[in-house]
């Protein structure tokens, strides 16, 4: 499976802050937002990563992610000129993911939870079709809604709806067979002359392939993508790392302890940072697996 980060987007709803870098690279609390959907792929086994920004965006993210090879991974790189839906990522990426199947995560979500790295590793071997992942809101009118039924099987999907029928939002992490690149190609594209992933996700319902996981207590699910909602997520995070003693979305803790780099290697990343807490944080994380 190849993971796909869809960071594009004007990220206008940021603006002052967006008007002179990428919204993936503003800080939740002590990293680049673009490190935790990055952290997800990475926990979720895959190592084949296709980042996909804007024009303007991608040389800062190149130069922060390089080709992935200090981490493990093999990071490439591809253009979403204008933000034309969702979809357009599998579109875009047809290439890359040649006839694997693919997961998509949007590069403002952030999730965090224990047992997570299982449960995503579990959906990647049982994968048939297309699986989403539900999380519980208080406002379900706000976004996308997955309904299942007695038996736990998804049998509807809303947009917006004004009578949501669950609160079970669908967050923006996708797991999909090889059949979504024609799937995506076949789309018409909305009123705005959007792909909507909604309407992917519709087409896999109505062939009976579409699964819904619902990440319910002990997950957080946040999407960074107002002032207000970075700001609670850096705190969040900020409570975590601290009570905790951990780092959350920690990339190179997380490369060394899935056996993507060795000690020697996450010590070495470390000490270019080490008059950084992120830097000594790893060199102590290197020291204890050493």
């Amino acid at each position: 499976m190849k993971g796909i980060v869809l960071a594009g987007g004007s990220g206008t709803r940021m603006y002052p802050l967006t008007l002179a870098t990428s919204k993936q690279l503003l800080a939740i609390y002590d990293k680049p937002m673009v490190y935790y959907p990055l952290s997800v792929l990475m926990l979720a086994g895959m190592r084949d990563i296709l980042v996909i920004s804007t024009p303007d965006s991608l040389p800062a993210l190149r130069n922060l992610l390089g080709d992935g090879s200090h981490l493990g991974l093999d990071i490439s790189y591809a253009e979403q000129a204008e933000p034309r839906g969702i979809a357009e990522a599998f579109i875009i990426g047809a290439d890359y993911i040649g006839n694997d199947q693919t997961a998509l995560i949007l590069g403002d979500n952030v999730f965090h939870g224990a047992g997570f790295p299982r449960i995503l590793r579990a959906c990647r071997t049982r994968l048939n079709g297309c699986t989403m992942f539900g999380y519980p809101v208080s406002d379900p009118e706000r976004y996308g809604i997955g309904e299942v039924d007695g038996s736990g099987a998804l049998v509807s999907i809303e947009e917006k709806p004004l009578r949501p029928r669950s609160n079970d939002a669908i967050t923006g992490l996708y797991f999909y067979d090889n059949d979504v690149v024609e799937i995506a190609r076949d789309l018409t594209p909305s009123p705005r002359g959007e792909l909507e992933i909604t309407d992917v996700n519709q087409t896999y319902l109505k062939q009976g392939r579409a699964h819904l996981v619902r990440l319910g207590r002990g997950f957080t699910w946040l999407d960074a993508g107002t002032h207000d909602s970075i700001l609670a997520a850096s705190q969040y995070v900020q409570v975590i790392e601290k009570r905790q003693g951990v780092r959350v979305a920690c990339l190179e803790e997380i490369a060394v302890r899935m056996g993507y780099i060795d000690a020697d290697a996450c010590h070495r990343l470390g000490a270019g940072m080490k008059n950084s807490e992120y830097g000594q944080y790893l060199m102590e994380i290197a020291q204890s697996l050493g």
